[in-house]
């Protein structure tokens, strides 16, 4: 039997940023749920984490509400939907339908994560998205990411609204550039298209930030499970912005 009481759910467990956030929500002494499409693709997280429970669910279909349901087994303190979606490209060239999957992964998939674990929620539960710089800083280049994490703003403050008067509450995190696989993928797209370096991209990647640094799945992490904390009730439907001083609007 598990010595966790209650139990975090996290979807994209496998990724960057989602080894990490597993690593953080266990130390933090919960249970957790670990999400992926495919049961080899967690093999390496459960030999790392004893008490890690996989789901194999496609996070992009209805089916996935169910498989996820059927692992719960106490109450939820915590869910975190972070699946990756494709480089699609630029606006003027990307496929509609990446942008369209994209759509349905970020936001579809939080909610089908949402109502699997509806019913495990308590007071102080936290509904927990890992979006994007580009949500709320458009560019030309990344289109799927900047579409799909507007959207999931839209939806995290929706959450908030429809769960407030059960005590639960909806976050959304909003990394800058995280110096991942990913990013290599987009910079590598970017240099393609204008003609120079790889390097050069990530080096004026880098310097749009105030402290010339990318976010890295480490500090991801830690935003998580601060969220944790019974004081983090008052940010709900809020963005945390963890772009290391990239974004330039205000608010």
């Amino acid at each position: 039997m598990s010595i966790f009481k209650e139990l975090a759910v996290v979807v994209g467990a496998t990724g960057s940023f989602g080894t990490e956030i597993v690593a953080s929500l266990t130390a933090a002494g919960l249970g957790v749920i670990a999400v992926a499409r495919t049961a080899s693709s967690l093999a390496s997280l459960q030999d790392r984490f004893a008490n890690l429970i996989p789901c194999a669910a496609d996070i992009s279909d209805d089916s996935a509400i169910e498989k996820i349901r059927a692992t719960l087994d106490r109450p939820v303190r915590m869910v975190v939907h972070g699946p990756g979606v494709a480089v699609a490209g630029g606006i003027l060239a990307a496929p509609t339908a990446a942008v369209v999957d994209s759509v349905n992964i970020k936001v579809g998939g939080m909610l089908r994560l949402t109502r699997a674990v509806d019913d495990r929620l308590l007071p102080h539960s936290r509904l927990v998205a890992i979006g994007g710089h580009y949500g709320l800083e458009p560019t030309a280049y990344a289109a799927a990411a900047g579409i799909a994490n507007a959207a999931l703003i839209n939806l995290m403050r929706q959450l908030s609204l429809a769960y407030g008067e059960r005590g639960v509450t909806a976050h959304l995190i909003a990394p800058g550039p995280a110096d991942t696989e990913r990013l290599h993928r987009v910079a590598a797209d970017r240099a393609a298209n204008r003609g120079i370096s790889v390097e050069q991209v990530l080096t004026e990647m880098k310097a749009e930030s105030s402290i010339k640094a990318f976010t890295t799945p480490k500090q991801v992490a830690w935003a998580v499970a601060m969220l944790l904390a019974e004081e983090a009730d008052a940010m709900t439907g809020a963005t945390l912005m963890l772009d290391a001083g990239r974004r330039r609007g205000l608010p």
